[in-house]
């Protein structure tokens, strides 16, 4: 039970971390993220921003204790961002940098989601 607590706030924390710390740039519109996704994606401009304020949410909710419907809607969206994004560097022509890389960040989500359930099992059980 306790090395079960112990990955869960490893993986929780890792992903609430990576999350929110990608989704600052997003939020202050920095000259990167507006490159990167505006010019480098194609997306509008105001949605640089709005995915930002979307991440940050999701980031503390699956921090913050209880709210079980909530936590799975922030794992499923944050899920659904890390997926969009690996699909967008994937579809670009010509790729700063490779896509794959991403799936450290989609394995990430997995075992952060994973885990939050498997705590919820042993909490159901005590």
């Amino acid at each position: 039970m306790k090395t079960t607590k112990i990955l869960y706030w490893v993986f929780n924390g890792l992903f609430a971390f990576v999350m929110f710390g990608s989704a600052i740039p997003d939020v202050m519109s920095s000259p990167d993220a507006v490159k990167g996704i505006h010019n480098g994606l194609g997306y509008p401009l105001y949605f640089v921003p709005f995915i930002g304020v979307a991440k940050i949410l999701g980031a503390i909710v699956i921090l913050v204790p209880g709210f079980p419907r909530l936590k799975e809607w922030a794992y499923a969206g944050l899920s659904f961002d890390l997926i969009a994004a690996t699909y967008s560097l994937y579809s670009i022509p010509h790729p700063e940098g490779p896509w794959y890389f991403m799936l450290i960040f989609i394995a990430l989500a997995a075992a952060a989601y994973i885990y939050y359930h498997k705590k919820l099992a042993l909490t159901a059980k005590a």
